[in-house]
């Protein structure tokens, strides 16, 4: 969805987006009461977090990157929601909305300061041209990856936490993707720093000429958002997920899927999964990415070997998802919309019985009609007389029969 970034921020942040994730925390106590609903839920919402995570890894455009992270945590949110901790998904919610628009508000800062330029492979190198920039993009993508101590790591690893702690199909399946989801998080969050900022600049001259960083205007929403996004899941975490609090006691939850207290005692090992898989995205980042201290001849080659373009084209477009919705189903439903729906209905059946039918049927009545006026005055006379005639003739004899 195209749109300014102010706009984008607003709908990926707080309004839009995240609607159907509230109204499924709206609505706890209907879902609560269907097994097989919270567990489609559950499987679908974690499908979302790794398929769009795993769409974000290799896209160019600086926007769409941010905006595939934002489909990826609506996974974390809504697949949570479908293990029955509705508290948690709001929390996520509201962490997410604050370090998203942070990242989208200072995307737009760069694209706004490099000429409207929004492909990551024409970036770089702007470290130093938009420092403040740069700064916010690092707490706001550090805030996403789930880094320790900032907003995103409070949620985000209770959301993973009480997943293992369900200790069933569905919580083992949301934990595997959603790990596998943090990896691939980490990964594309430190390529766009490295693309964007750290490596060599790619840009057009004209672009870095003309470079400049955002006005005081622009850069004092980030400031206060980079503030919320370092301190505000420190602040809030008691206030929305704490046993007892306003917040929990707004939703229902079954006695019975309540886990949240379970996940606080995991071994140590396992509540720093994801911490690792974070970790190994950012070091699997700047071994492909930002490669200045590595074999570059062999970074090169894996790059260019057939599997791994085959692996990059799959990812680039998206799993090929667009590609076959559009070949097996809108084309086929235009092709049947056309042919069947418009030229045989609407061209066919209806225009000839309704008004095509109507107006051509009426057109040639008239048309018969008129051939009876030729213009001349004594075949009008001759009518009138003749008529005059049959009228009186046919009165005379109604009369004769009566009588």
């Amino acid at each position: 969805m195209e749109g300014p970034t102010p706009v984008s921020a607003l709908i990926h942040a707080a309004t839009l987006v995240v609607a159907g994730v509230f109204l499924i925390i709206r609505c706890s106590i209907i879902f609560e009461n269907s097994e097989p609903v919270l567990l489609i839920v559950s499987v679908v919402g974690a499908l979302t977090a790794f398929f769009a995570a795993s769409s974000g890894l290799f896209q160019n455009d600086l926007k769409r990157v941010i905006a595939y992270s934002t489909c990826s945590q609506l996974g974390y949110m809504v697949f949570i929601t479908g293990l029955s901790h509705y508290s948690v998904s709001l929390f996520h919610l509201a962490n997410h909305a604050v370090f998203k628009a942070l990242l989208f508000m200072s995307a737009g800062c760069i694209i706004h300061g490099l000429s409207d330029e929004q492909d990551l492979r024409k970036m770089g190198g702007l470290l130093h041209l938009f420092p403040v920039s740069y700064v916010m993009v690092l707490i706001g993508s550090l805030a996403l990856i789930g880094t320790p101590f900032l907003t995103g790591f409070y949620s985000k690893d209770c959301i993973l936490e009480v997943a293992f702690a369900k200790h069933n199909f569905a919580g083992n399946f949301c934990h595997f993707l959603g790990c596998s989801a943090a990896f691939c998080t980490s990964f594309y969050s430190f390529r766009l720093i490295f693309l964007a900022f750290v490596n060599p600049s790619n840009s057009f001259k004209s672009y870095v000429e003309n470079a400049h960083e955002a006005p005081i205007k622009m850069i004092v929403p980030l400031m206060i958002l980079g503030l919320g996004a370092i301190c505000y899941g420190f602040l809030s975490r008691d206030l929305i997920i704490g046993l007892g609090s306003l917040f929990f006691n707004a939703t229902h939850t079954d006695i019975a899927h309540f886990d949240l207290v379970d996940s606080e005692f995991l071994d140590a090992v396992i509540k720093n999964i994801p911490f690792f898989f974070t970790v190994l995205g950012a070091l699997m980042s700047l071994f492909l990415i930002n490669c200045f201290n590595v074999n570059k001849k062999f970074v090169f080659d894996v790059k260019l070997h057939p599997i791994s373009k085959a692996f990059y084209k799959f990812l680039n477009k998206k799993w090929y998802f667009d590609h076959v919705v559009n070949e097996i189903i809108v084309v086929k439903l235009m092709n049947f919309g056309y042919f069947s729906t418009f030229q045989t209905l609407d061209k066919g059946l209806i225009e000839k019985v309704g008004p095509s039918g109507f107006t051509l049927s009426l057109f040639n009545l008239t048309s018969s009609m008129t051939a009876f006026s030729s213009g001349f005055v004594f075949h009008a006379i001759f009518l009138i007389v003749m008529s005059a005639f049959l009228l009186l003739n046919f009165l005379f004899s109604t009369a004769f029969i009566i009588s």
